[in-house]
């Protein structure tokens, strides 16, 4: 059960990383007026996006400094779920496994 749940765990990580690459690739797409935000569908999916990924980015966005036009806070938030799943999940995930819990 306990597996389970670390696997759990797993994928909503991957399901954030997914969603955070989607919503980097759509604010390049609008910086560059490649998009345009007067078409509806495109404002659907960047206002989803963005109330998706706002919750988990506001805090970083706090403490890590503005470059310029450059926003680096996605890159830290994802620098902080590789290193949850490398140092914490994943030797977790194998102590349970060995142990058979």
């Amino acid at each position: 059960m306990l597996f389970g749940l670390l696997q759990f765990v797993d994928v909503v990580l991957g399901l954030v990383i997914f969603i955070m690459i989607a919503q980097v690739i759509m604010s390049w797409l609008l910086a560059f007026n490649i998009l345009n935000m007067s078409n509806q569908f495109v404002a659907t999916v960047a206002n989803l996006l963005w109330q998706l990924t706002n919750p988990l980015l506001a805090p970083i966005r706090r403490f890590v400094p503005s470059f310029g036009g450059l926003d680096i806070s996605p890159i830290v938030l994802f620098l902080a779920i590789y290193f949850i799943r490398l140092v914490i999940l994943y030797p977790l995930m194998r102590q349970v496994a060995m142990q058979g819990l």
